[in-house]
């Protein structure tokens, strides 16, 4: 169980820029909920958590001054639209302690309930203008033999952050927290997100979007709705260099023996981690679901597009700079027996999408043209527990794929060393996978870790199929 001793609000520690502020329609596609994460960190003897709580809050409202968006709240404009009002009403930060060790906790995985009470709480039923955009919490574990041990959970407004503007912000924040000096070229945000408007008048998509579309259900059915019902649970897979190694050496052997038979010139490069491992996920998925040869699947996945654009965006930019892509659809028979090269390809086809600047051009036309509509493409709010067919679902029989590998989640240093654990604080409502570094522990350096939800009935298939085919 897990005690909250004292709450925190904090704002910025100096004035900071006031009124309303234009989201990006990007900002617009995600769902309004947010993101929870956790950061593990073991006790050691160099642990320097003297004060640790007061060094951070002063810390937050000093970095508060240059993220200051963070300090505001979000509000309904008409046609379902966010806006930012930047009014300093400040984030949270809780004290907490658990009344278990760090043992007890196991791997910190989110199929655990006691996992779920190190992650703040949102209380939705409130309303979105009265909602902090961000929240901290700083649990310590019971017991002398944890002194120092810690985890910090975080939950942040999706809206305001993607995951590379997320672990940004928690890094800069860290440095000040530990006493280091923050370097303004990359830790400091690019705020403006007017730099993402659409041209206007907005031109008409130059091509097709089927990322936006719906997506194959169930041969047989006419919605997802029994799908959504479906209880998901967690799982994390560790993959050693070996194991990475090995996918790779199968899919471009794979995609040179089919280049010489069919008298082709072979793939342009080899398959890279991501291809391979995503294609490895999306084979073991079909394979656990049972399901019909001519059973249509797709795989979805969204890309950083910062440097893709013409001309790129800055690096820092604070905002969401993703791009939604799908795979071409195919069926479960050439998912399940084709050579892993060409799973991989099909990845391949879909990371093409969001590579081509024309191609993010005309999808951000596309989304423009949804003014007064976004829930019609709008990732859903999971929180609500609502059961929706005219909005976006991952699941069965498809999967949502996605990567933290370029994330520098490890850098969070708040003066007691680096986590040896960073992960998603919370189960997600439909099939998804996410690929990530595995910390340089000395153990797994240079591994791959799979954190997977995946539908409960299913889980134990998929774990089979995914070791049995390794």
């Amino acid at each position: 169980m897990v005690t909250i001793l004292d709450t925190h609000t904090v704002i910025p520690r100096e004035e900071t820029p006031k009124g309303l502020v234009h989201l990006s329609d990007n900002d617009q596609l995600w769902r309004w909920s947010h993101t929870p994460s956790i950061y593990v960190y073991k006790p050691t003897q160099n642990s320097n958590n003297n004060n640790l709580i007061e060094r951070m809050r002063d810390s937050l409202s000093e970095i508060l001054i240059h993220y200051y968006p963070l300090a505001g709240r979000l509000n309904w404009t008409k046609g379902s639209r966010l806006e930012l009002d930047c009014n300093s009403k400040g984030v949270l930060l809780l004290e907490a302690e658990s009344s278990k060790s760090m043992a007890e906790y196991g791997g910190f995985l989110p199929n655990n309930p006691s996992v779920k009470e190190l992650v703040p709480t949102v209380d939705y039923s409130r309303p979105i203008n009265e909602l902090p955009l961000f929240l901290a919490q700083v649990t310590k574990f019971k017991g002398s033999n944890d002194g120092g041990g810690f985890v910090i959970g975080t939950a942040l407004s999706h809206p305001l952050a993607d995951g590379i503007s997320a672990i940004r912000f928690i890094n800069a924040w860290a440095k000040l927290t530990r006493g280091a000096t923050l370097d303004p070229a990359n830790d400091l945000p690019f705020l403006d997100r007017t730099i993402l408007k659409p041209s206007h008048p907005v031109n008409p998509p130059r091509f097709d979007h089927p990322e936006f579309k719906p997506l194959p259900l169930i041969l047989g059915r006419t919605d997802n709705l029994e799908e959504q019902k479906k209880k998901t649970t967690f799982a994390r897979l560790d993959l050693n260099p070996e194991h990475v190694q090995k996918l790779k050496k199968n899919a471009n052997k794979n995609a040179i023996a089919n280049s010489v038979d069919d008298n082709q010139n072979g793939s342009e490069r080899p398959y890279s981690r991501f291809e391979v491992i995503c294609a490895h996920i999306w084979r073991s998925a079909c394979k656990a679901r049972k399901l019909q040869e001519n059973q249509p699947t797709v795989v979805k996945f969204n890309g950083d597009i910062r440097s893709r654009l013409q001309p790129p965006l800055p690096h820092n930019y604070f905002g969401n700079a993703l791009s939604p892509t799908v795979t071409p659809v195919c069926y479960v028979k050439e998912i399940t027996t084709r050579p892993l090269s060409f799973v991989a390809e099909m990845i391949r086809e879909a990371v093409k999408k969001f590579s081509n600047p024309e191609y993010v051009k005309s999808q951000m036309d596309y989304v423009a043209g949804f003014e007064g509509r976004w829930d019609l493409i709008r990732t859903p709010h999971s929180e609500k527990g609502e059961y929706r067919t005219d909005i976006p679902f991952f699941g069965n029989p498809n999967i949502i794929l996605g990567s933290w590998m370029s994330l520098p989640v490890y850098e969070a240093d708040f003066g007691s060393g680096k986590p040896f654990y960073f992960g998603h604080g919370g189960l997600c409502p439909y099939d998804r996978g996410i690929i990530a570094l595995a910390p340089d522990d000395g153990d797994n350096g240079g591994g791959v870790v799979v954190f997977m939800n995946f539908q409960e009935e299913h889980m134990k298939d998929f774990i089979k199929f995914f070791w049995e085919d390794i």
